[in-house]
């Protein structure tokens, strides 16, 4: 007895419509997902940068309290022992790029030596707020 093969029994794998509608749909989802991924990646260092902020002029404050005169680098609060060492600017990923504003020397504590009155991002970029990171 012969057996007959049916025209479609046999063949396996996808047809080139399926190859492309699966193609696309992946397509779809990464074009979506991608910059969603990055988004959150900048928020990410934004948290961090504001933390740092917040530390650094913190530990500023406490070192001209305790100390009755303003530090002269970042370095001074790593030395007497206030930090552990300078972080590093999430924006810019350096911890010698912050930018450093003195006091004026007539609203300083120790009028002879003027020091570090704030700390701002070194960064030339726009947040996703929409201002500069070097004015946070």
């Amino acid at each position: 007895m012969a057996r007959r093969i049916r025209s479609g029994e046999g063949r396996r794998g996808f047809t080139l419509v399926e190859l492309m509608i699966v193609m696309t749909v992946i397509t779809i989802i990464v074009a979506v997902a991608v910059p969603i991924y990055q988004r959150s990646i900048v928020r990410a260092k934004e948290s961090v940068l504001k933390n740092n902020l917040f530390t650094l002029r913190t530990l500023i404050d406490e070192y001209t309290f305790d100390k009755q005169k303003a530090p002269q680098t970042l370095e001074d609060l790593v030395r007497e022992g206030y930090l552990r060492q300078v972080p590093v600017d999430p924006m810019t990923g350096s911890n010698q790029t912050w930018r450093i504003i003195m006091e004026d020397a007539m609203a300083s504590v120790n009028q002879t030596e003027p020091g570090i009155f704030d700390v701002r991002s070194g960064s030339d970029q726009i947040s996703l707020e929409g201002t500069p990171y070097s004015e946070w």
